[in-house]
């Protein structure tokens, strides 16, 4: 019976193990003891979170245009692209004032471990209301972000003057995808960017110890390898701007991955409780529009799902770039273009 119950034990402790070693650490909350310091204004929002705020262009009080911007993919409030590369004092010249927010787990927002599109809008909602935007603002996003405005427009359209995605992340396991469409997309990425959004999909739970592992390697975003960037992007990559836009970088994972890239990926890839398909228009009077810019040799987001999505969606303003990679946002001509197409200003 002894070597019995010692295999017994072994196996128990084994698993054990196992356990402890896929759980992701308690996230290091910014202002907690050994957290990361509080150096950004933040609103602190109805359930106790805190969401940290950083503003462009004209104060405002003054402003005629006012823009939240939703921030993409490992990227914190400062990566606000369309504020960041524009022509100087361009901001002034449209009265716009942009408020850029680090999404939950992010920089110094306190993590969300309830977090879904409907909460996301909600708290875009409450950051709108906290700053005194008034009734009516603009919702801008980019990437991961760009994917996060979908649940803005399902939930809180009401309090929309317009809304641009800019290369917005598709989830493969929306219904609006035929089956075809979906396997062609799908399986044009890496092997491992399959295995990637597959875990989070499928198995959520492994999804912190699948991309944080190091045994082999878990997503080409996360590890920003250059082969899933396209000529135009890596033009971008390798000039000074970008050096200089991703001094911030580090502040993305702070408080940790889990509630940050790994909720972002649980998120983007796991089952809504919506189609984008299926949202009613928001501006069934023409009162608004919304449009999605997406560069037609983007690596990273499936230019003909995003095709595919839009052309099916009648009140979407779909905007189609030749020669453009996922990161035409840091192009000044090309935000400068996109800020004057949503505010209705020949460009």
């Amino acid at each position: 019976m002894q070597p019995k119950r010692t295999v017994i034990f072994s196996l128990v402790a084994l698993i054990g193990l196992a356990y402890k070693a896929i759980q992701p650490p308690p996230p290091r909350t910014c202002g907690s003891p050994g957290g990361p310091p509080i150096t950004s204004p933040r609103i602190r929002l109805r359930d106790g979170r805190h969401l940290a705020y950083k503003g462009y262009g004209v104060p405002k009080e003054l402003a005629k245009n006012k823009i939240v911007f939703l921030h993409g993919f490992g990227c914190t409030r400062h990566d606000t692209v369309i504020a960041v590369h524009l022509p100087p004092g361009l901001l002034e010249e449209l009265g716009a004032y942009i408020v850029s927010f680090d999404r939950p787990g992010y920089g110094e927002s306190d993590p969300d471990p309830n977090r879904t599109p409907k909460s996301l809008a909600f708290d875009v909602e409450e950051l709108a209301d906290k700053l005194g935007l008034g009734s009516k603002f603009y919702v801008f996003g980019y990437s991961m972000g760009g994917q996060a405005v979908w649940g803005v427009l399902k939930y809180i359209p009401h309090r929309l003057a317009g809304a641009t995605l800019l290369t917005p992340v598709t989830n493969y396991w929306w219904n609006a995808f035929p089956s075809d469409l979906f396997t062609k997309a799908y399986y044009k990425q890496p092997t491992q960017d399959q295995w990637a959004v597959r875990v989070a999909h499928y198995l959520p739970w492994l999804n912190y110890w699948w991309i944080t592992q190091k045994w082999f390697p878990s997503s080409s975003v996360v590890a920003y390898n250059p082969a899933i960037f396209s000529q135009d992007d890596l033009s971008i990559i390798r000039s000074s701007d970008f050096t200089k836009s991703r001094e911030n970088q580090s502040q993305a994972v702070q408080q940790g991955e889990s509630e940050s890239i790994c909720r972002d990926m649980i998120i983007g890839f796991g089952s809504w409780e919506f189609d984008p398909l299926k949202i009613d228009n928001p501006f069934p009077n023409n009162e608004g529009q919304v449009h999605v810019w997406q560069g037609d040799d983007d690596q990273l987001v499936p230019t003909m799902l995003q095709r595919y999505l839009c052309q099916n969606i009648p009140w979407i303003q779909y905007h189609e770039l030749p020669g453009a990679g996922h990161m035409f946002p840091l192009r000044e001509k090309v935000n400068e273009a996109i800020l004057k197409t949503q505010l209705g200003i020949d460009t």
